[in-house]
């Protein structure tokens, strides 16, 4: 039986190809002994045992490094944790000691030169005694990956833009499946890139289950209308940092931002659009389900955006690896409260 007919280009994550990436060494803490090893790309395997190839439970992380610097650590460490809380999963280290793997991972691959490394952190549930969905047959802690490579984004795609179309598959609620895990199940996500490479486009943009747009497959959407940012709400979809970072230096910048739910055809409306994610940061969108978006090119406020946010990563990664870790373990700061009077 024939197979989906694969021509769409996955252009979100298209990259420039690197040897360096073939003998990279991933790091692995081990669940059982709780060590941490660099092992060989070719030597770098799980036990069919493990949760993650047996149910598929686990979480994960896409992370990029600049020069030896965990672009916004503190971010994406802390939306692990709290995936790791939802999916009741103790991951048996701090913050600052998950921080210091991914630097000890960068280090043993002579990466603290390179400007586009990217780092897949793979969070197993871990080692199981049997083939069972229950945790209570787990043995030890999770097992811990990260996955380091150079990839940078390939300038071609930022240059031509993205074309999307609307999938069939729907952003799922909370109550059958969190979006905002960022769980190792993503087979949603997956029919919808099918469903993108049988429509031959970069992306599915997919819809709520009441049939307003709300994300690509892999990447967060924005819309822009007159001088307006418009984002879909944070519901039903992932919880993307550089979706939040993109709208935190629009309103730093005095870019109006509207969270709201809007329709397909106000995207078809729409004078820009761009897509938005941890590798790619923003790719401009030229196409929706046939229809081009604006004059079919980058638009001002979309470029201008670009511009701001790399200037925020280039702030982020400017400080020493001693700053950052400082601020990812830092405790929640409420001297605020003391500015504060009580009216009652």
């Amino acid at each position: 039986m024939a197979g989906p007919q694969k021509n769409g280009t996955g252009a979100t994550h298209a990259t420039i190809p690197n040897p360096k990436n073939e003998t990279v060494k991933i790091g692995m803490r081990d669940g059982i002994s709780g060590k941490f090893k660099l092992v060989p790309r070719a030597e770098a395997v799980v036990s069919v045992f493990d949760s993650n190839f047996l149910v598929g439970d686990g979480i994960w992380e896409g992370i990029r490094a600049d020069n030896g610097r965990v672009q916004f650590a503190r971010d994406h460490i802390n939306r692990l944790y709290q995936s790791a809380k939802a999916m009741y999963m103790d991951l048996g280290l701090t913050r600052r000691e998950l921080l210091d793997l991914f630097h000890a991972t960068l280090d043993a691959n002579d990466m603290n030169d390179e400007s586009a490394v990217h780092m897949r952190l793979v969070v197993s549930r871990g080692l199981k005694s049997t083939p069972y969905q229950n945790p209570t047959v787990n043995i030890g802690l999770p097992l811990i990956t990260i996955i380091p490579e150079v990839k940078a984004v390939s300038p071609d795609v930022k240059s031509r833009g993205l074309r999307l179309g609307t999938t069939w598959v729907r952003r799922g609620p909370p109550d059958v499946k969190d979006e905002q895990w960022n769980h190792i199940s993503k087979a949603t996500d997956i029919q919808a890139c099918i469903s993108a490479n049988i429509m031959g486009v970069d992306e599915a943009l997919m819809l709520d289950q009441r049939g307003f747009v709300k994300t690509c497959n892999s990447v967060n959407f924005f819309i822009v209308r007159g001088t307006e940012v418009w984002a879909p709400t944070k519901d039903n979809q992932m919880q993307g940092i550089t979706r939040q970072k993109t709208i935190d230096v629009c309103r730093a910048n005095g870019i109006t931002v509207r969270e709201l739910d809007f329709s397909l055809t106000e995207v078809y409306g729409a004078d820009e659009a761009f897509c938005t994610g941890t590798f790619p940061s923003q790719i401009h969108v030229v196409e929706v389900d046939g229809r081009q978006i604006g004059d079919g090119q980058r638009g001002a406020i979309t470029e201008k955006i670009q511009q701001l946010y790399q200037e925020l990563v280039k702030r982020d990664v400017s400080r020493t690896r001693e700053e950052i870790a400082d601020e990812v373990e830092a405790v929640r700061d409420l001297s605020f409260l003391e500015n504060l009077t009580c009216t009652v």
